[in-house]
């Protein structure tokens, strides 16, 4: 089929009337050169013998070619002569064979003909795809705009290959013109998708530096030398998240190999072509191949230059891989602004739209006309920050710095002086003012452009430690003081700490309410581009309110609250590991000593991070990198660990449900209940922690359950068999077994269309119905207890949907076991109608007690202890192990109760709503812990050994001793245990109303113990 058209093609290109389908259609079979399954190398050993070998060759493919019968001897001559005499090097003439040659020859021949036909004998231009994206072929002039236009179709063939299957890509340029009439040379390029000489790949293939085990079949065939050159670059790899670059002694040809490593992702082709135009540099070759341990090296082959111009290369690829691109990416290339300028507008450009606060004096005057309205002030506060999103969008952030590049570029200097302590920070602040001072005299636009160029300079102002001239980063990652936060609005208490992290795959936070804090990282995804816009704009406030809601969870132990959330870019969503591989190896760039850093900040910080939505399976793999780079407090820098490694996991001993059980229990009595006599409806499922175990430890008589999989529905009560068995598998109520309903139940899962229910209800949209079903009539019970879903599940515009047509609740109890599930304005609607209602904040903090005492033996124990009596290997907990857990359970238990009872205590008292009191206790509990902090209470020995003793758990102390213990926590902890199991006691037992005269009181017990 092939030669006939090949035929027929090339009569018509023998005749006066040549057109493009006619010159395009000769070029057909080059595209079947490039599927390379038979491919035969040929090395010349010497200069005389490569001239024979080459003649040879080129008798070769003019027999090839003559042998086909399509185009006349004379013409086929005049080709193979033109196209052997263009100059391509020498390893094109080895790695091709006859066939493959000849083919591009025809493709080359096609090429000219379209040219000439066209009227435009100089643009010689043929790029030939296959339908089925297995292979291309790319003959073009070697001027910029040709080769990169070239280069983005191949990007767009790389795009359509799976993520576990190889890819190759190699482009020559000729060392003459392409024809005579022109300067231009030619430049071919060929993709290919060969397959891997290994098919089957195990668990640690992505630890395997092995060529004969991670290449495909075509790349085993390269000459050793070169295959030697991709063996150092990945084995340097190997465990890395940044890439890693390598030049290497010139080649025989006058060239100088370079390689580029990164992990796999989307195609830096483009990327590396407008970098190398943009420093003067030129590549006579390139080549990409694909590894099946998640590495792809690109490997170019330069024009003698310095040495030094390759570094510049080197780092700016660095630097600008790591952003996504936007305008400023072609004003980049353009050679408008530099590496350093574009990634520092990016970066900034992130913190403006977040961060950027206009206020106005009707803002301020609503604002405090509604101070004792917390319903109407959250709905105002909500929409201003939509209505500034709008004027303030990231389109406008970035045309606001391409308009005011002077000042930018100024801006970014500050930064850089700054970074590189050439200033003192007396000069630096002297800068800035000089900046703000130069904004309104030289920005050219309205409102918003001076906002945005202030955004720069507070941005430059904030950043007090971070990677950004860092010769090696996976991740731009910033420390900023949040003190730019006061008085702005945007945040009701402004943390201790705000970091920013950022790389092409994502974007995130890390927010710390303390100097020692714990909370875990979120990994955000979004279906569509609707979710992701979505997520986009919330993600910080989103981070900010769960790090602020474990604030006061964490009253009860040392580490203040915090949070992270990992924003995957759209076009990254199947990343996640890769993302959250990169965000911690920012922040831990900031922990560290780092060739590069910056750290204006001058003070030891310990971060402690916890599994939360996405990031579960990451904790072991974060603590192993920390320990790795050399952080003195890795294996407290996770927790959730599996037990190998010392983790508790908080599902397996149902941690975090006891303390929502303990609410739930404690509400029952109060009330004269029995579990096993009500009604429950609960979010989340049986595959999760807290679905899971509430399912486990409750004798509820549930009716609904909603999860991801879909709506499981019994007004007579769900199997509790059932529930169990998918509890104890994991399962979602998904795979809840039908015939075990009653005639009025039903499962409607997501993926369900036009389902009928037993009440007559038609159900058009499965996913639809399970997202809103919490809101359903059906959804009604004695007892609610949300264990999963999306943050503002239930708000101000939805909550009267917790209302029946009576204006009676559904719902007599609400335990709120998922985080922020309601928010505070719609719980305030709900207790003014009588419902019983703990928020997260008092009923979801079982988990991070549990957290922080596994925290606790990661600091208090030797690596020996901690190996013996923590690290669970085989079947068999340690006894310490079993023991400690123990602990934990009752002191999460305790800790349920007693806050339960002052809360319950104070509402009787004031009628103050409960979830008011709950951040009222956490207040006073965090304020006087604070306090404590600060006295002079700590410098009493005595005293600080009997609050530790107290507080420290009694297995912990059985094993090492307390005065061991004391001496080994790092200071600041040890002072946060203190203080904080001090201000529990205190608040607890003595309720939020007692004054400095009963504190004394409590105190003065302490003392005369002692």
């Amino acid at each position: 089929m092939q030669r006939s058209i090949l035929v027929a093609s090339a009569r018509h290109l023998a005749g006066r009337r040549t057109t493009k389908r006619a010159a395009s259609r000769v070029a057909q079979p080059a595209v079947a050169c490039v599927a390379r399954a038979s491919l035969e190398t040929r090395q010349f050993t010497s200069a005389a013998s490569g001239d024979a070998q080459i003649a040879e060759l080129k008798a070769n493919v003019y027999q090839k070619i003559l042998d086909e019968g399509v185009f006349s001897a004379a013409v086929v001559k005049e080709a193979v002569d033109s196209y052997f005499q263009v100059g391509l090097q020498q390893y094109y003439w080895e790695v091709f064979n006859v066939g493959e040659i000849a083919k591009h020859i025809h493709s080359f021949i096609a090429a000219k003909k379209l040219a000439e036909a066209t009227g435009r004998p100089d643009e010689i231009t043929l790029h030939v795809e296959a339908k089925d994206k297995s292979s291309g072929f790319y003959l073009n002039a070697d001027d910029h705009a040709s080769v990169v236009a070239a280069e983005q179709k191949v990007m767009k063939m790389v795009e359509s290959v799976p993520s576990d299957q190889p890819y190759s890509y190699m482009s020559f340029i000729s060392e003459r013109p392409m024809v005579s009439t022109t300067n231009k040379h030619l430049h071919v390029g060929v993709f290919d998708t060969p397959k891997y000489a290994v098919g089957e790949k195990d668990a640690e293939i992505r630890m395997e530096a092995d060529l004969h085990k991670i290449a495909t079949s075509a790349f085993l065939r390269k000459p050793a030398a070169m295959r030697q050159r991709y063996f150092e670059v990945i084995s340097a790899s190997i465990g890395k998240l940044s890439p890693i670059f390598k030049e290497f002694p010139v080649y025989r040809d006058g060239t100088i190999p370079i390689m580029m490593c990164f992990k796999r992702g989307e195609s830096r082709l483009s990327q590396i072509s407008e970098l190398l135009k943009h420093l003067n540099l030129s590549a006579k070759r390139k080549f990409i191949e694909c590894f099946s341990n998640g590495l792809v090296v690109y490997s170019v082959y330069l024009h003698p230059c310095p040495k030094e111009s390759v570094n510049d290369f080197f780092n700016q690829l660095s630097l600008t891989s790591l952003v996504p691109r936007t305008q400023l990416t072609d004003l980049f290339f353009s050679g408008n602004v530099s590496a350093e300028e574009y990634a520092f507008s990016t970066a900034a450009s992130f913190f403006i739209y977040y961060f950027t606060s206009q206020k106005s004096e009707e803002y301020e005057a609503l604002t405090k006309t509604f101070a004792n309205d917390p319903v109407s002030l959250g709905r105002l506060k909500s929409l201003q920050t939509k209505l500034k999103r709008e004027a303030v969008s990231r389109k406008r952030i970035i045309e606001s710095v391409i308009n005011n590049l002077t000042l930018v570029k100024d801006i970014c200097h500050v930064f850089e002086k700054k970074c590189s302590k050439k200033i003192t920070p007396e000069q630096a602040s002297a800068a800035y003012t000089a900046l703000l001072q130069r904004i309104p005299k030289e920005v050219k636009g309205n409102d918003v452009d001076l906002l945005v160029l202030r955004g720069l300079v507070t941005f430059t102002e904030a950043v007090v430690k971070t990677n950004f001239f860092a010769s090696k980063k996976s991740a731009l990652s910033f420390r900023l003081t949040p003190q730019f936060l006061a008085g702005t609005g945007i945040v009701p208490d402004v943390p201790f700490g705000l970091f920013l992290v950022m790389s092409n795959e994502f974007h995130g936070f890390h927010v710390r309410f303390d100097d020692i804090a714990r909370g875990g990282i979120r990994m955000i995804r979004s279906a569509s581009d609707q979710i992701y816009t979505q997520n986009f704009e919330t993600v910080f406030n989103e981070n900010y309110n769960l790090a602020h809601t474990q604030a006061k969870k964490n009253k009860d132990i040392p580490e203040g609250g915090s949070k992270g959330t990992i924003l995957l870019s759209r076009q990254h969503q199947n990343m996640a590991q890769l993302a959250f591989q990169k965000y911690i190896a920012g922040l831990v760039d900031l922990l560290v000593d780092k060739p590069g850093g910056f750290d204006g900040y001058g003070k030891e910080e310990l971060l402690f991070l916890g599994p939360d939505e996405g990031t579960a399976d990451y904790m072991a793999m974060a603590a192993l990198y920390a320990r790795m780079r050399g952080y003195k407090y890795w294996r407290a820098f996770t927790t959730g660990k599996p037990p190998a490694l010392g983790g508790i996991p908080h599902d397996l001993f149902g941690m975090t449900t006891r303390s929502v059980r303990r609410y739930v229990m404690g509400s029952l009595a109060k009330l004269g209940l029995t579990e096993d006599k009500i009604t429950k409806v609960q979010t989340g499922g049986p595959d999760g922690d807290l679905g899971s175990n509430e399912i486990l430890l409750s004798k509820e008589r549930t009716t609904v359950i909603v999860d991801g999989s879909g709506v499981v529905y019994d007004p007579n009560g769900l199997n509790r068999e059932e529930l169990v068995r998918l509890a104890k598998a994991r399962q979602m109520v998904g795979s809840f077994s039908r015939s075990l309903l009653s005639p009025q139940g039903f499962l409607v899962t997501i993926n369900d269309r036009d389902v009928k229910l037993p009440h007559g209800e038609v159900v058009e949209n499965g996913r639809a119905f399970r997202d809103s079903f919490h809101l359903h009539p059906l959804a009604k019970a004695d007892l609610f207890v949300p264990c999963g879903g999306r943050p503002e599940a239930i708000n101000m515009s939805n909550v009267d949907k917790l209302f029946d047509d009576n204006g009676k609740p559904k719902f007599r109890i609400i335990v709120e076991g998922a985080n922020l599930f309601i928010t505070q304005d719609a719980r305030l609607v709900l207790e003014k109608a009588g419902v019983i209602l703990y928020k997260d904040a008092s009923a979801n903090k079982g988990g991070v007690t549990s957290s922080s005492m596994e925290v606790l033996a990661a600091l208090a124990l030797t690596e020996e202890e901690f190996e013996k009596n923590m690290a669970v290997h085989g079947k068999e907990f340690p006894p310490f192990y079993k023991a400690y857990v123990e602990e934990i359970q009752r002191k999460i238990e305790y800790n349920a109760d007693m806050e339960f009872e002052c809360i319950w205590r104070e509402h009787l008292r004031t009628g103050t709503p409960r979830s008011i009191l709950t951040d009222t206790v956490s207040a006073k509990i965090n304020t006087l812990n604070n306090s404590i902090q600060s006295s002079s209470l700590w410098d009493n020995v005595a005293l600080r050994r009997r609050v530790l003793s107290e507080a420290v758990p009694q297995p912990l102390q059985k094993l090492v001793g307390i005065d061991a213990v004391m001496s080994r926590l790092p200071p600041a902890y040890a002072k946060a245990i203190f203080g904080a199991h001090l201000a529990c006691q205190f608040v607890y037992s003595r309720g939020v109303s007692a004054d400095e005269f009963a504190f004394y009181e409590f105190m003065q017990a302490y003392l005369a113990k002692n």
